[in-house]
């Protein structure tokens, strides 16, 4: 049986995003050291291992979050999806956009 390529077709043409791009990805958890590191392994996962990672840290007003702004080369949909749903697994990752 032949896949439905139409569908996928509808599927890419109704995407927001052209893969591959430089994707800012903004992940929000609490201020602790070892936060920075935990969020770059969840992402990791998903990428090649040449992937390269430029990371903009901002701390709240408080001091008791810390937000992550990490730009890489996105490459799909599927990628990103499971990007995001490992980040919203993490028991460490407040927010994710």
């Amino acid at each position: 049986m032949m896949p439905d390529t139409s569908q996928q077709n509808a599927q890419e043409q109704n995407e927001l995003i052209e893969f591959p791009c430089e994707f800012p990805l903004k992940v929000f958890g609490h201020n602790k050291p070892e936060f920075e590191e935990i969020v770059l392994q969840l992402i990791r996962i998903h990428c090649a291992d040449s992937t390269r990672f430029k990371v903009a840290r901002n701390e709240s007003k408080k001091g008791k979050y810390q937000s992550l702004t990490i730009t890489f080369t996105a490459h799909s949909r599927t990628q990103m999806d499971n990007i995001y749903q490992s980040l919203t697994d993490s028991e460490h990752v407040v927010m994710s956009l």
